[in-house]
């Protein structure tokens, strides 16, 4: 990524795809080139948390809300401490931004985190090409970064795929630290970074959970000297085909039958380890309006996802694994996909959404009651 901060608002940018269609618009945020993933999201709110979650390190964000940037940028809301997206795609940002807690716009915020964008581009007919035709790469160029078409085109087509892309050590937390419980302390749990948002070890805390925050890179070893009651693994990016590390350390915690509980790239991690396939969806689901059933209940959920691979795991029979019987517990409404898994005879569930809401519905709240559910039968 190359980028300038001068001229956003008035530079000429273009947005090229790797099949060769391009869009034109307008500079919005940093001025220069960046490339990476091509993605839509469906929330018409929530942009700050989409920005800052780690989970969206080299994708390019396309917004399918025609008016982004209404409510300013805030400093209570971001998921991390940085904006992670390699590009923001936009079509009528605001001029204005009108809330009591804004700051400054998200042009500036984007501008003073080097973001490239681009704004004033027909992102419903962007959108309708990428469920066509696939999640693919892309850059926006701007500025003097606009060249012949022909050229940046062949730029787009070196840039690196999703696909095969070891991603989770690259936003993971370098460094263990400790978020307390809230209140009287009632369990211990050894978080496993993959690309955490902030709001998750949060609502651990809110029940009573003092959370240890571990690199994606730590041993068991370092799991268990925290001396957990359950172990949690987080959302994070990549093809979890490549998460070779992650699958044998939670093989490890399976393995001694702590309680356990993944989130999206975790839900991958937890196929993994039980033996199933994962493969890259067509465009994959991104918003915060995604219908999930849970089956164990029959209740529907409205979800908040950000994910471009799946588990492959039979939707119709209850699977024998090594670490003991094994379903689906969730799936999406839309396409079937498998959103989430639970071990029958081992205290392990996950799932492939966000259930910290962050942003998005609470709906899945209750899959923290559920694991805390765990932790204490174990105890007892």
């Amino acid at each position: 990524m190359t980028i300038s901060t001068r001229g956003a608002g008035r530079a000429p940018a273009v947005l090229v795809l790797e099949d060769g269609r391009s869009f034109r618009g307008r500079a919005y945020g940093a001025v220069g080139e960046t490339f990476g993933e091509a993605v839509f999201s469906t929330g018409m709110t929530g942009y700050q948390e989409t920005l800052t979650d780690p989970s969206y390190h080299r994708q390019v964000v396309v917004m399918t809300a025609p008016h982004v940037g209404n409510t300013g940028v805030n400093d209570e809301d971001p998921e991390s401490k940085q904006i992670w997206v390699a590009g923001y795609v936009v079509r009528d940002p605001a001029r204005t931004p009108s809330n009591w807690r804004s700051r400054r716009s998200l042009d500036e915020e984007l501008l003073s985190q080097g973001i490239v964008g681009i704004s004033g581009v027909d992102t419903r007919a962007l959108t309708r090409h990428l469920r066509e035709r696939g999640a693919m790469r892309v850059g926006i160029f701007s500025g003097n970064a606009v060249q012949d078409e022909g050229i940046l085109l062949a730029k787009v087509r070196q840039a690196p795929e999703m696909s095969g892309a070891d991603l989770s050590a690259e936003v993971a937390t370098k460094e263990a630290y400790v978020v307390p419980a809230v209140g009287t302390r009632k369990f211990t749990v050894a978080a496993i970074d993959l690309g955490i948002k902030g709001m998750t070890p949060r609502r651990l805390a809110e029940r009573g959970i003092e959370v240890h925050v571990l690199p994606a890179t730590a041993t068991l070893d370092e799991v268990y000297a925290v001396e957990p009651d359950g172990v949690f693994f987080s959302n994070g990016p990549g093809d979890p085909s490549t998460a070779d590390h992650p699958v044998a350390l939670m093989r490890g915690v399976l393995e001694r039958g702590t309680p356990l509980f993944g989130i999206c790239f975790g839900n991958q991690i937890l196929g993994r380890a039980l033996g199933f396939g994962t493969y890259k969806l067509k465009y994959g689901h991104r918003g915060i309006n995604q219908p999930v059933q849970d089956r164990t209940t029959g209740k529907v959920e409205v979800t908040a996802h950000n994910h471009g691979f799946a588990v492959d795991a039979p939707l119709d029979k209850v699977s024998d694994t090594e670490f003991g019987r094994a379903e689906v517990s969730h799936v999406c409404l839309n396409d079937q996909v498998v959103e989430g898994l639970q071990l029958l005879d081992r205290p392990a569930f996950s799932v492939q959404y966000h259930p910290e809401a962050a942003a998005g519905p609470h709906d899945a709240a209750y899959l923290f009651d559920r694991f805390v559910s765990l932790m204490e039968g174990q105890r007892a």
